[in-house]
């Protein structure tokens, strides 16, 4: 439970960091670039991510999934019910992302966030999960 706290809290921390002038420089600003309404959609989309973290776990520890360079979840088995997973959870995070952005008038940013929330996803990986380098490299952390 802590840890799913507290990768939720990086996420919110890090994103506040993003700079609303340039893509590259990320500046503290906290009180600025975080998600100012909880919309219904949202709420609901973090309550969604919230309920299917522990089966996201398990098929990211299975290698059936692992965290991609943009943010999102990549899919690594044809199985109907990992990719069902997969697409709900890019769907809800594209959702988050995009509320960002929008909030805090960043909508040319959204690649920035993304890429920030990637390099989230890459540190708190947990060892044997697949996460997928800058560069564009697979690696097993």
């Amino acid at each position: 439970m802590f840890r799913k706290v507290s990768i939720f809290l990086m996420f919110f921390f890090i994103i506040s960091m993003v700079s609303m002038t340039s893509l590259a420089p990320i500046v503290w600003a906290a009180e600025k670039y975080t998600i100012k309404e909880m919309t219904p959609e949202v709420m609901s989309a973090l309550e969604d991510r919230r309920s299917r973290y522990d089966e996201l776990q398990r098929i990211k520890q299975q290698g059936k999934a692992g965290e991609n360079n943009r943010g999102y979840v990549d899919a690594f088995s044809d199985e109907a019910d990992v990719k069902r997973l997969v697409d709900l959870e890019n769907k809800d995070r594209k959702i988050i992302y995009q509320t960002i952005a929008r909030q805090n008038n960043l909508e040319s940013a959204i690649a920035t966030i993304e890429k920030v929330f990637a390099q989230t996803q890459r540190d708190n990986a947990e060892p044997g999960e697949k996460i997928q380098l800058e560069d564009g490299q697979w690696s097993t952390k």
